[in-house]
């Protein structure tokens, strides 16, 4: 029992793995044999038995030095003879002679017989005609008129799951399948920062990529020769062939992409903005779609076959949003279907070009689960019954993001799970977890603490709309109850009030109400970019909020809270600038800017002029003062978070070195990108409150499912 036993070069797969084996490994083994009389060459040959046996498991024949002179009939016998998969092969001696029953009728033995005997060609001509006596011999043998494989259709292969075990991630659905469905790539940390990885299918091995770090929402090239990301509140492409990342074009935030064969990339740039397209090797951004009434964002597009047109999701209330159908330079769009999640198209069959003129089905998310539908892109319509592709998928509800993907040969991969669970998290300056604050959530973002550390706002979803909730030990209350989506809380300085950013009919604006929740809301500030507040002013005559440009940049503006209402500008650079906050005393505004190619955190005095300090040493993002205004919090891009002393003298600042104190399992990634969220906070006694993944340390593993054929299992 499990010993090997055999000759290597013609061992079945199953055999060379010391499993059970049956009358079908023969079959095998005869299959090797004929093809080695045609052909005069091993089926499968290596320098040793180890290699050898690889090859009889992993590698083809190679099925071009088949002569062709036989008939195609024979060619077919060989091939079922030698399939890897027991199931697939052909199950007899019997089936075998069946098959090559009448097989040599339209062959000319005496031409064989009387080929010119040359060295080689001799001895090529001598084998040939020893496999025909042999085949003949065994055609003989059989008295039915049976035509195998003419009545025999060939059986579907059957689907397959393995599962690729990935280094420890918060950010478990970030991954993508190649176009050729041989690799995937997928964000992991491993033992360091959060960046690429890269696992082909015939390897038990994932390799990290260079030059990747803060990467999120993956895709590829048609060719699967290049990948498209997005770090550093830019969108940039990698070639595997070599060399550093290129930039392409900015991106405030990582919301999806997508490669045409055509050379045209459609991305979000923002997940509050239309989708724009941009040339796979750089140059000029195009808008691409509008929103239409109600909608929030457009994200996470994919093109379908053809490369004109594209799904997308739109985010918005019930009513509008799920996923929608466009086309490239066409207004016109279509909204297929209601969903929780972002689509994916997968072909019906191999290759795009033929699937795509049978229809094909639609993947997303539903209640926790991964299903598909057929789909009809030329007509935008779905048709038949939903059909469970995985019981149990993860999905990040924020994003409105599933975990899974899909590739042009049918692969499809995915991610077990729920949604991505986050839990409001107490620690201490070593990293101790102190207690936790409400209950676990799968939305809840962008924490920010009252004045007094009792109560903390956020932003979470709660049936399909987006509200401020307020949390303290005892409960947790809505706050706003509004259908447009509020975001991005910020207190007054006496705990009286709060700030937000408000989203109805694509225009964001600034509101605020009493923070007891007497009144209503009002408006703060309306104006056509879009924005969210940031930091509220000690003395409370002044708000930070970030505003972003035309131009697709953030910067940090200045709203007066008392006087002159005139918003003006206190960060207006060519780069981006964002997460403005002004120190404990006042005089000083910490923030993150990519001015030197990398995130980091610098400050300036308030209101200025004057000099600019860089805080950060290895990239940083999300300042926060503690609360004596002596250190500058932030998190560095391995997810530490980290503690740099300051001290002031007049319009003088000395940063000190800056060092870590520990690394929570911030939620939905705890890596550098200059975005508007946050996931902590610092409370007036010091400790942190920290929005931390609970998923991230069972993050389980990504499933790959070949062959996947539901009219097969019917």
């Amino acid at each position: 029992a499990g010993m090997i036993l055999g000759t290597a070069a013609y061992m079945a797969p199953e055999q060379a793995r010391g499993k059970t084996v049956d009358k079908r490994a023969d079959i095998w083994a005869f299959g090797a044999v004929l093809f080695e009389m045609l052909t005069g060459a091993r089926a499968f040959e290596g320098e040793d038995i180890a290699d050898t046996l690889g090859n009889v498991m992993k590698v083809e024949p190679n099925w071009q030095r088949l002569p062709a002179s036989i008939p195609p009939r024979v060619a077919q016998v060989v091939r079922a003879c030698l399939q890897k998969n027991p199931k697939q092969r052909m199950d007899s001696a019997q089936g075998v002679r069946l098959a090559l029953e009448g097989a040599f009728e339209t062959a000319a033995p005496q031409t064989v017989a009387t080929a010119p005997a040359s060295a080689s060609g001799g001895r090529l001509a001598w084998m040939t005609g020893l496999a025909a006596a042999a085949l003949i011999g065994a055609a003989a043998m059989t008295l039915p008129a049976v035509r195998y494989l003419r009545q025999t259709p060939t059986p579907a292969p059957p689907e397959t799951r393995l599962e690729i075990a990935t280094p420890a991630t918060s950010d478990v659905v970030s991954f993508a399948a190649s176009p050729d469905g041989r690799q995937v790539v997928f964000v992991a940390s491993g033992d360091g920062a959060s960046r690429l990885w890269v696992r082909p299918l015939d390897t038990t091995a994932a390799q990290p990529l260079a030059g990747t770090d803060g990467a999120r929402s993956p895709f590829w090239s048609p060719d699967s020769r290049s990948i498209g990301f997005f770090a550093d509140s830019k969108l940039k492409r990698l070639d595997l062939s070599g060399g550093a990342p290129q930039t392409l074009a900015p991106a405030l935030e990582a919301r999806g992409g997508t490669w045409s064969a055509d050379g045209v990339i459609l991305f979000a740039p923002n997940g509050l903005r239309p989708l724009s397209r941009v040339p796979a090797g750089g140059g000029d951004v195009v808008p691409v779609t509008t929103l239409g009434a109600g909608q929030s964002g457009h994200r996470f597009p994919q093109f379908v076959p053809g490369g004109r047109q594209f799904l997308y999701y739109v985010q918005g209330p019930p009513e509008t949003a799920g996923i929608y159908l466009g086309a490239l330079d066409v207004t016109a769009v279509t909204r297929v279907t209601a969903a929780d999640t972002a689509g994916a198209y997968l072909p019906t069959g191999p290759g795009s070009a033929e699937a795509s003129r049978e229809g094909g089905w639609l993947l997303f998310g539903r209640q926790g689960t991964l299903v598909a539908r057929r789909f009809d892109a030329a007509r935008g319509a779905l048709s038949g019954d939903p059909v469970t592709v995985a019981d149990a998928l993860a999905i990040n509800a924020g994003l409105n993001l599933g975990a899974f993907s899909v590739s042009a040969t049918g692969l499809v991969t995915y991610r077990a799970g729920g949604a991505v669970g986050t839990q409001l998290t107490w620690f201490d300056r070593a990293g101790q977890a102190l207690g936790t604050l409400g209950a676990p959530d799968a939305t809840q973002v962008d924490p920010a603490l009252s004045p007094d550390g009792r109560q903390v706002a956020v932003s979470r979803v709660a049936q399909g709309n987006t509200d401020l909730w307020l949390i303290d030990a005892a409960r947790t209350t809505r706050f706003t109850f509004d259908p447009a989506t509020d975001k991005w809380p910020v207190w007054s300085p006496d705990g009286g009030r709060l700030v937000f950013s408000r989203l109805r009919a694509g225009i964001q604006d600034l509101y605020q109400k009493p923070s007891n929740g007497a009144g209503t809301e009002a408006l703060l500030l309306a104006s056509p970019e879009p924005k969210n507040a940031t930091s509220w002013s000690p003395d409370g005559r002044s708000m930070l909020y970030g505003a972003i440009s035309p131009k697709t940049s953030l910067d940090v503006w200045v709203l007066p809270m008392a006087g002159d209402p005139k918003p003006w500008p206190f960060l207006n650079a060519t780069f981006t600038e964002s997460r403005g906050a002004f120190s404990p005393d006042g005089h000083w505004v910490a923030y993150q800017s990519d001015e030197s190619g990398r995130v980091e955190i610098y400050v300036r005095p308030f209101p200025g002029p004057g000099g600019q300090w860089q805080v950060s040493t290895a990239g940083g993002k999300d300042p926060r003062w503690r609360p004596d205004g002596k250190a500058l919090h932030y998190i560095a891009p391995d997810g530490h978070l980290m503690a740099a002393p300051i001290a002031s003298s007049g319009t003088a600042l000395q940063p000190g070195l800056p060092t870590a104190l520990f690394q929570p399992r911030i939620a939905f990634g705890g890596t550098v990108v200059v975005g508007t969220r946050q996931q902590y906070d610092v409370a007036p006694d010091g400790r942190f409150l920290i929005n931390v993944s609970v998923d991230e340390a069972t993050a389980a593993p990504i499933t790959v499912i070949t062959n996947w054929n539901p009219e097969a299992k019917k």
